[in-house]
């Protein structure tokens, strides 16, 4: 089962959007088993914590974390040919439980969760067991209603043809290398943006760390990479508590995942930062903060401007 934290000793209840609530039933093997309009939702397993979103195209599966626990597993329908649902890492832009669409017939979209300004949206509608929308992600219109209790503007969604999972870290090896006395050239303006979700991206072409917050360029600094950056590689930080930090690597668009025993050189390759740097960094961390680590280069990037890290699709109108 994809190496997750339950077993058969966990039930949860399985249900169709047009059928509702039924008894509930062992877990083991009943996610490859659910008909299309099927999930399995279990919050109790995690009560509290960041919420991350993972949607496979090969498998039409949505697989909701809390605090890196699997708490929901649905089907679902993605964009059929020539409507190609993006893959990539979002967030969620905008929340409407009776979101109507200005581009296809005022047709109706319950629960939506916007993931782009270009019309990507998770949302309620019809599964025929197959990719068949637009290039939103149809839910079940009871998943969709639940799902959209427990989630947060601007938490963390990725779309993967993948059907990997996420793998738990202590800390991305990039952000473990804070050494004292390392040359500490930075710009901090964390009043250019005082809330919203926070993005870290990392040139390895560059030797930069440039923070966003809110899409917003708030800090950047030079950092010392021990190696060549090989891959993109994404992470997640699903909480902190008296341990430290719980980070999660995240699948990305044609990438096999790798098990916690098994990292790559791009994962266990390590950038170091001055310590005065990491101070000011971890002042901004929060539950859902994204690392993306690139080879490529960010300079096209000014300080204060918006620059895009998380994926969208094509600009157009909203949906």
């Amino acid at each position: 089962m994809q190496g997750w934290a339950l077993t058969a000793l966990l039930t949860l209840g399985v249900a169709s959007g047009a059928a509702g609530q039924s008894a509930p039933v062992e877990v083991d093997g009943q996610i490859e088993q659910l008909k299309p309009g099927e999930y399995l939702w279990a919050p109790q397993i995690a009560p509290e914590g960041p919420i991350t979103i993972i949607v496979s195209l090969r498998l039409q599966r949505a697989y909701a974390y809390r605090n890196g626990v699997v708490i929901g597993v649905s089907t679902v329908s993605t964009g059929a040919a020539g409507h190609r649902t993006p893959t990539g890492i979002f967030t969620i832009l905008q929340k409407d439980a009776d979101h109507v669409s200005n581009i296809y017939s005022d047709a109706p979209m319950p629960f939506m969760q916007r993931l782009t300004w270009g019309g990507i949206a998770l949302h309620a509608g019809n599964l025929p067991g197959y990719p068949a929308s637009h290039g939103c992600v149809r839910l079940p219109a009871a998943f969709a209603k639940l799902l959209y209790g427990v989630t947060k503007l601007g938490m963390t969604v990725v779309i993967t043809e993948a059907s990997a999972v996420p793998v738990a870290v202590a800390v991305p090896p990039v952000l473990a290398g804070e050494v004292d006395g390392l040359r500490a050239d930075y710009e901090w303006r964390p009043e250019r943006s005082a809330a919203g979700p926070v993005s870290i991206v990392i040139s390895g072409h560059d030797h930069r760390l440039v923070v966003l917050r809110n899409g917003i360029e708030i800090g950047s600094t030079h950092i010392r990479p021990d190696s060549v950056v090989p891959l993109t590689v994404a992470y997640t930080l699903q909480s902190i508590d008296a341990s430290g930090p719980h980070w999660f690597r995240l699948p990305l668009p044609g990438q096999a995942m790798p098990t916690a025993a098994e990292l790559s050189a791009g994962e266990e390759a390590t950038a170091h930062l001055s310590s005065e740097f990491g101070a000011l960094l971890a002042t901004v961390l929060a539950p859902g903060t994204t690392v993306l680590i690139t080879r490529d280069t960010l300079r096209a990037a000014g300080m204060g401007q918006p620059l895009t890290v998380i994926a969208s699709a094509a600009s157009g109108l909203s949906k």
